[in-house]
């Protein structure tokens, strides 16, 4: 099934089913939100792959919260922040990562 996704006027949110979610940082190098998104799939396999184990499902979904602030989508709003905010809060959120 696919689902229709809208986006708003300002490029800031998307809508899916009726919920409004915010899309990642526009400014993000092409391979920066790569590297973003594949640490995000990881850790996402991670969550499911983990049930019943509550430190590793704990840790994957730390890593998923990292991975979504690198790219934008948590945190503080990339809109508000300057362009060197943008890069340090992708930057931070790829090397914890990467460790």
């Amino acid at each position: 099934m696919t689902r229709e996704v809208e986006h708003t006027e300002d490029g800031r949110w998307i809508v899916v089913d009726g919920r409004r979610w915010r899309t990642a940082d526009p400014a993000l190098p092409e391979d920066v939100r790569a590297q973003l998104l594949h640490h995000l799939g990881v850790a996402r396999s991670a969550v499911r792959t983990s049930r019943g184990d509550d430190d590793a499902v704990a840790a994957a979904r730390a890593r998923v919260q990292l991975a979504k602030t690198g790219l934008g989508e948590r945190g503080t709003a990339w809109w508000e922040q300057d362009d060197a905010e943008r890069r340090t809060r992708w930057e931070t959120a790829l090397r914890a990562l990467d460790t």
